[in-house]
């Protein structure tokens, strides 16, 4: 278990161990062929094809959907495809959590999206748009009021924002994760838990044996789980407690010149692991069950875990939400100390000072691309319970600008306030001095965008990105002008710690 200020000695060990995880492989992920493995009933070489689309123009406006028995716990769906190229689930914590409503899972991408080496953020948001609309609008039947009709599903890297802002290139790309990896879908597997339905939805583009095919395995028995996962050895941080005082102290110094407000700095925590990603995440959502939790399958068994509590953008009907989360304590041993810790945290004026500058940002972020005096704060300070920690949340909406679009505000906005400080590009520009390494998946988003514009995506904290025989987590805090040094560095152990112990115990 992960102490505040722990020695070095013992942390420098086990981080040499996790630099040097036995086979590990050097090829970054986006030139690595997926895995060919059966599927079902269906023969290997076919689970590796893309679908096949129609030809023709005279395409029905309407998605077509099919029913299934429902399920509130979408593991044993996405099992049966978590192998497939392009295999994602959006999760919504179910039946645990009880603040998501839909989860959705697909695979088989009808096309793959990762930027250029030379391609700007705004070519690469413009390439998405044109996809889309190749592929087509469609609409969803009235009985079936779901969010996604087909279109992208995927991830944004942290470091998708220097496609967007100028920063430096002071910390190590270790990872080489690339900035982003999104896909083209045609079908989706959707519960909606409000409803208590699990339906499959197919856009008008994919043709109809394509069909058959996804419904025939869906309907056959669920497989049984036999894959293991084992840490080799405990996590150990990448910062020692020393390294982490002095970047507090260097972050109060450009706080105090007039450079920035607020930092969020994080440290990274990594292991080497034999096993099974799939079987992790199935143990964590177990344990920390969150709206906005997410499990992407990247090439060769390598993998995204997701355990997020926190929405960065919905789009619904060109109507716009960000929740961001700032502001944080411990769940209490008892029913009085847990009490006494949330009562703490609504009424700390450090804490609400916090959220209150992130609030700020986010209402300039979204006046972007909404419409002049449609940006609102219909809730300020709420308290949000998870199984490790009491989170200050906010809500910031607005409406879309008539000229503008969701890819729009993932311009204007990406990444999400919370999670870089203000004001945003200084302070990005300070983390990438700070943090040693680039954040890769960590506080970027899993997100899925429709044929009809409809949205909706996470912050990907208390995340986890499982690569050539690695595993790392980050845990982090915004930093303002009277943060402590040893609290911070304590919530940001806190905040991952129920991740981190989970793993060390399976």
């Amino acid at each position: 278990m992960l102490k505040a200020c722990s020695g070095t000695s013992d942390q420098s060990a086990l981080l040499n161990t996790a630099h040097s995880c036995s086979g590990a492989d050097k090829t970054t992920a986006h030139s690595r062929p997926f895995p060919a493995l059966p599927l079902g009933a269906t023969s290997p070489e076919d689970y590796n094809r893309p679908p096949r689309t129609l030809t023709d123009f005279h395409r029905m406006p309407t998605c077509s959907v099919h029913p299934l028995a429902y399920h509130a716990n979408p593991t044993g769906y996405f099992s049966r495809v978590r192998r497939a190229p392009g295999a994602v689930l959006l999760d919504s914590g179910r039946p645990k959590a009880d603040r998501g409503r839909f989860d959705i899972l697909s695979a088989w991408p009808l096309e793959t999206f990762i930027p250029g080496a030379q391609e700007t953020g705004a070519k690469f948001l413009q390439h998405l748009r044109e996809r889309l609309a190749v592929l087509g609008h469609a609409d969803l039947p009235e009985s079936s009021p779901l969010p996604f009709a087909g279109g992208i599903l995927g991830y944004l890297a942290y470091d998708f924002g220097r496609l967007l802002e100028p920063l430096p290139a002071r910390a190590v790309d270790d990872l080489h994760l690339p900035l982003a990896q999104l896909g083209l879908y045609a079908w989706a597997l959707i519960s909606d838990h409000q409803r208590r339905t699990t339906e499959l939805v197919f856009h008008p583009a994919l043709a109809h044996h394509e069909r058959d095919r996804v419904i025939s395995l869906f309907e056959q028995p669920q497989p049984s789980p036999q894959a293991t996962f084992k840490l080799t050895a405990p996590f150990a941080s990448d910062t020692s407690a020393e390294q982490y005082r002095r970047a507090i102290e260097q972050i109060h110094a450009y706080i105090q010149a007039g450079d920035c407000y607020q930092v969020n700095f994080a440290q990274r925590f990594r292991t080497c692991y034999r096993g099974d990603p799939w079987t992790a995440y199935q143990a964590l959502r177990l344990v920390c069950p969150t709206p906005f939790a997410g499990y992407l399958s990247l090439a060769q068994d390598d993998a995204v875990l997701s355990l997020s509590p926190e929405r960065f953008i919905k789009v619904s009907q060109r109507q716009v939400e960000t929740r961001p989360i700032k502001g944080t304590r411990p769940r209490g041993k008892d029913e009085a100390e847990d009490a006494a810790f949330a009562r703490e945290l609504l009424a700390s004026p450090k804490d609400r000072a916090e959220n209150l500058m992130i609030v700020d940002l986010l209402r300039n972020d979204l006046g972007r691309t909404c419409r002049t005096g449609s940006v609102k704060v219909p809730e300020l300070f709420n308290l949000e319970s998870y199984p490790n920690v009491h989170h200050l949340v906010s809500a910031v909406t607005g409406e879309l600008a008539a000229d503008k679009d969701a890819l729009d505000l993932i311009g204007g906005s990406f990444p999400g306030g919370s999670i870089t400080g203000a004001p945003k590009i200084r302070s990005m520009q300070i983390i990438d001095e700070l943090e040693p390494t680039r954040r890769a998946l960590y506080c970027g988003s899993l997100l899925y965008l429709d044929v009809r514009g409809e949205m909706d995506s996470s912050i990907a904290i208390r995340s986890l990105l499982a690569q050539n025989g690695q595993i790392a987590c980050w845990g982090g805090g915004g930093i303002v002008a009277d943060s402590d040094w040893q609290a911070e560095y304590q919530e940001s152990i806190t905040k991952v710690q129920v991740l981190l112990q989970t793993l060390e115990g399976l």
